[in-house]
């Protein structure tokens, strides 16, 4: 089902909202590299950037399990006081804690409205990584390893196969500028969003924005992701769907593929008002020294495109501005909304 197909809608902050549709890969058949799904898989990150990636059969319900095991991680760290939680604070962009309140909201006036946990790829393979003693034991270093692995072969699965199905060869294959042994800002991060009301709450959300990553694995079980197609006019909630992960096309894989495919624009918003959310996303990003064209015509690392990306998200809304336009949003355009829906987001800018 492609995404340009009319939508259902549900009812958010008092209207009606679109649901769209998203094509489904089963992981099994990624792994074959079927001809077939390969060509779909290409066109559909050409023209849509996102879809779920179903993980119910044999070579995927590992991973599932995984998700589930993180979950009960996450649920016992967000629990833990607030010093024990940022015991090292956020050591780097890519690694450590951030508390509720660090970036800008989704909302005009509000910051945001989730807390998170980054543990990086690189990170967790040190003799003594920065990790928080609170899950630095055994038993949960092994739940993260597992899901960081885990995660990176799911992507690195998906990254091959769009190579093969635009016929990439040897060196120019998308897989040989994301290699393990290589330095990069591949990480896990783990988000807690607290219950927020946006007629009255000043933490709400996470705002609008494209990845940094080349590919972002997302797996949550409540509403709350909102996405907006290329040509669509408006946001609308991405369904959570038992046994599968939502996958996402990022900057850097948008500027890999010559501007070809289409970096998702999305957010967080509150869905339910009274629900804590949870989300586990794995960013795999490519090697800090990849060179590529950035939107703004600039050869830039992709470590530096990650620093430069991050700071402009920390900041406020009046330091943003100051940055390219096209660093939010990795250089996608939005459409014009119709006059009723700009009426409405006067009121709800970010």
């Amino acid at each position: 089902m492609a995404a340009t197909e009319a939508p259902r809608t549900v009812e958010w902050n008092g209207k009606k909202v679109p649901v769209y549709p998203m094509q489904t890969f089963d992981f099994s058949r990624i792994l074959s590299h079927e001809p077939a799904e390969l060509e779909r898989l290409v066109r559909c990150c050409q023209d849509e950037g996102y879809f779920y990636i179903d993980l119910r059969g044999i070579d995927g319900r590992r991973f599932l399990d995984d998700q589930q095991e993180t979950l009960k991680l996450m649920h016992r760290f967000f629990e833990s006081p607030l010093e024990a939680k940022n015991q090292y604070g956020l050591v780097a962009p890519h690694l450590g804690y951030e508390p509720i309140g660090s970036r800008t909201g989704v909302l005009e006036n509000t910051k945001d409205g989730y807390e998170m946990i980054k543990v990086s790829r690189d990170e967790i393979q040190k003799d003594s990584p920065h990790i928080p003693d609170v899950i630095k034991n055994s038993p949960d270093m092994k739940v993260l390893e597992n899901a960081i692995a885990g995660s990176n072969i799911i992507t690195k699965a998906i990254l091959a196969a769009l190579s093969t199905g635009c016929g990439l060869e040897g060196a120019a294959r998308f897989e040989n500028t994301h290699r393990n042994d290589r330095p990069s800002t591949s990480t896990l991060a783990m988000m807690h969003y607290i219950p927020s009301d946006p007629s009255k709450d000043s933490n709400i959300g996470h705002q609008k924005h494209t990845d940094i990553s080349s590919l972002t694995l997302l797996f949550s079980e409540e509403w709350g992701m909102q996405v907006r197609p290329p040509g669509a006019r408006e946001f609308g909630f991405v369904e959570p769907r038992p046994g599968t992960a939502v996958v996402n096309v990022g900057d850097s894989l948008r500027f890999a593929s010559g501007h070809t495919m289409q970096s998702c624009i999305h957010r967080v918003v509150p869905f339910d008002y009274s629900q804590h959310r949870y989300s586990i996303a794995y960013f795999l990003r490519a090697e800090n020294d990849v060179m590529f064209t950035d939107p703004e015509g600039r050869y830039i690392s992709a470590g530096q495109w990650h620093d430069e990306k991050f700071f402009a998200f920390t900041n406020p809304p009046e330091l943003q501005a100051l940055a390219p336009s096209s660093m939010i949003l990795g250089g996608m355009v939005e459409e014009d909304e119709p006059i009723a829906v700009a009426k409405e987001q006067a009121v709800e800018a970010y």
